[in-house]
């Protein structure tokens, strides 16, 4: 049994890009531990450890050298290894040599192909002290670098330049070295509370040793502490922070000892509107933004320090000073954004492109304009101002604001429609129609609002389609695939009874003469929205089969769809569910062989009992079947023909559907088909598995 022991490894770096730590940290952790496995060597755990100057791993209780293995060779045939006399052939004599054996030593390995000469030979295991170069070396190589930089007079490259390796097995340093840095057990400490390098002792006193360094190695633990320590700020100001997950790990990869402080600025600068501020402080200086428990923003923000200043204040007015400049921009464009209405504005979009094929962002506006229009008719909404907004929507794109903003797009556009008097509703819509931007992002609220944002990404949709630059494989620069997920959550979501294939025609028609091949372009448009439900579905767990037998019968009005999914999901848990599907795999393989057309069911020929009895209950349940499928109620329809269990299988188990009587074969296929019917008008159930 061979020792076990912790074995710590620490790249220390110039400070590392805080968007790509957590990647590092995620890619360099894994490999090692990847490594482990793969050469046999236990262990209890790995921990892994990312601060702005350092990437790490600690693995717990590893096995510090692989088993020995026992490794069967096979050498030649027994008929190849021995003459005619039974002595050693050359072919034996060379491969004993290369076992380190005499050919009387070999074993016989006898299979029903043949005997072979055997030897089992042990390999000795390797010690991690072996080991780690490599271990080292591929970790780096498989790092997810998207640019590399070269430092000193060397010929090194890195994301950052190197200054220490730590390689620990337990309180031994390991022979190992990275761009002509070799191993040793020093770290460096914060930069500025602990300059000087550390000692590491024993590579379980890592993080303790780091600690006492002012540094919070484990990013985990940092992140966690950055969090509670802004929630605790806020919370004292009686005040709630703008943030999400992605500035939470930002932050938490600038520093490596988090220290939360207030600050402020005038509140002149909340005559703003507070999505330009928030997106200054926030994605701009990595600050955290304060609201009052309404919403309201307040002059006040949160940030995180890296070192602990005897002079707070002073650190505080810094960042004070550093995010007027940016607050007094925001307020400058906005003030002169004001002086000219979005309808202004109109007549730059048709010098910007949307794509050189498809025109300018102008004609885009005109387009979704009327495609907004159109949508909200069928609805039964307003379609003057969903065309209204439909027009204007792009207008906050040759803003001042938003051409410095970008991300603040639709937002400003909302406000400047207010500012120029056009209705609430007009002005939401505007907002809304980028809308859901990301998963689980807000839908718009109005149908107003959802007919522009349909009409938005209906124009991109058909125009990329209808140009042929449709996504392939992971290319998607057009962000269509986002675009189609996003529509059918407006379409589903806000149950909104529209048809796919008729919306796309109403964005197909607005392209006019660009579009060469509406007819096609119209089919490839609608079945690549419907072949995005096979992924939104998955993603909430319903079984692939569900979702294509639905596909199979391709509804096209997505509300519907979404009834048939969730219908038969439900029956696919039921007990009668896994026979139907086999019964009725069974009428489609049978109904695939008829030639020509099937007729209706004629009860006088009819004359076994199972087909009587199975007339007679599908009789009984047709109206009842019709009334559910019109209505959308499919799950009726299937707790409907789950009950036919019983008399399918009794049908299968005592009629001959090919009878001799070519009347009554043909009067049993024509109940098979009424039976596959009824079950089609929610799902081609024959593919449940």
């Amino acid at each position: 049994m061979h020792q076990r022991n912790d074995l710590l490894i620490e790249l220390g770096t110039e400070e590392l890009p805080p968007k790509a730590l957590k990647g590092l940290s995620d890619s360099f952790t894994n490999s090692i531990a990847n490594q482990l496995n793969d050469a046999r060597l236990a262990f209890d755990s790995i921990r892994a450890f990312a601060s702005p100057r350092r990437l790490g791993v600690l693995v717990k209780n590893l096995e510090t050298a692989q088993q020995d293995e026992v490794v069967e060779k096979r050498g030649p045939a027994v008929a190849a290894a021995f003459d005619a006399e039974g002595n050693p052939t050359k072919a034996a004599q060379g491969w004993a040599r290369g076992m380190g054996i005499e050919v009387a030593q070999a074993e016989r390995l006898v299979t029903d192909k043949g005997e072979w000469l055997m030897y089992n030979a042990t390999l000795p295991g390797k010690s991690i002290r072996e080991l780690v170069q490599a271990m080292l070396d591929t970790a780096v190589k498989q790092l997810p670098i998207p640019k590399t930089m070269r430092w000193g007079m060397g010929d090194h490259h890195f994301i950052r330049p190197l200054h220490q390796l730590t390689v620990l097995l337990g309180n031994e340093v390991l022979p190992a070295s990275l761009f002509g840095i070799q191993s040793n057990n020093k770290v460096t400490g914060h930069r500025f509370h602990h300059p000087e390098l550390l000692t590491i002792n024993n590579a379980n006193e890592y993080a303790e040793t780091l600690r006492s360094g002012h540094v919070i190695a484990d990013f985990a633990e940092r992140r966690d502490t950055v969090k509670q320590a802004v929630l605790e700020l806020a919370q004292s100001e009686n005040a709630v922070p703008v943030w999400d997950e992605d500035l939470i790990d930002e932050v938490a990869s600038l520093v490596e000892f988090p220290v939360p402080m207030v600050a402020s600025f005038d509140e002149e600068f909340l005559s703003v509107p507070k999505e330009a501020l928030i997106y200054t402080m926030k994605d701009d200086q990595r600050y955290f933004p304060l609201t009052d428990l309404q919403g309201n923003l307040l002059p006040r923000f949160i940030f995180i320090s890296n070192i602990q200043s005897k002079d707070a204040q002073q650190v505080i007015s810094g960042n004070e000073k550093v995010v007027r400049p940016r607050l007094k921009d925001a307020q400058f464009f906005f003030e002169t954004d004001k002086k000219s209405t979005l309808e202004s504005r109109l007549a730059k979009l048709d010098s910007v492109l949307f794509q050189k094929e498809l025109g300018s962002v102008g004609d885009k506006a005109r387009r979704i304009s009327a495609n907004a229009a159109a949508i909200a008719k069928a609805l039964g909404a307003d379609s003057e101002a969903a065309g209204r907004a439909g027009l204007l929507a792009k207008a906050d794109l040759v803003s001042n604001m938003v051409m410095e903003f970008p991300e603040v797009q639709g937002v400003m556009g909302m406000h400047y429609a207010r500012n120029d008097g056009e209705s609430e509703l007009v002005a939401q819509a505007i907002e809304a129609h980028y809308r859901p931007r990301f998963a689980g992002d807000d839908l718009p609220v109005s149908a107003e609002a959802c007919a522009v944002a349909l009409a938005d990404k209906l124009d991109t949709l058909v125009g990329i389609f209808a140009i042929g630059q449709t996504p392939k494989g992971d290319r998607d620069p057009f962000g269509l695939r986002r675009a189609a997920i996003g529509m059918l959550r407006i379409l589903v979501e806000r149950k909104l009874p529209l048809d796919i294939e008729a919306i796309v025609a109403i964005a197909v028609t607005s392209y006019g003469s660009v579009v060469k091949d509406p007819e096609s372009v119209t089919t490839q448009v609608a079945d690549f929205l419907l072949g995005r439900f096979r992924a939104w579905y998955q993603d909430q767990h319903i079984a692939v089969d569900v979702i294509q037998a639905v596909l199979a019968r391709r509804p096209t009005v997505a509300l519907d769809f979404d009834q048939r999914v969730k219908a038969v999901a439900e029956f696919r848990s039921k007990p009668q569910a896994e026979a139907l599907a086999a019964a009725n795999k069974r009428i489609s393989n049978i109904l695939a062989k008829v030639e020509g057309e099937i007729g209706v069911v004629q009860e006088d020929l009819l004359s076994e009992p199972a087909e009587v009895a199975l007339n007679q209950v599908l009789n009984s349940l047709v109206a009842q079947i019709d009334t559910a499928a019109k209505a959308g109620i499919y799950s009726d329809v299937l707790n409907a023909l789950a009950t036919l269990q019983e008399p399918v299988d009794t049908f299968f188990d005592q009629v001959m559907v090919n009878a001799d009587d070519e009347a009554v074969r043909s009067n049993r296929l024509a109940l098979l088909n009424e039976l596959r019917n009824q079950f089609l008008k929610v799902a081609d159930i024959s593919l449940l598995q």
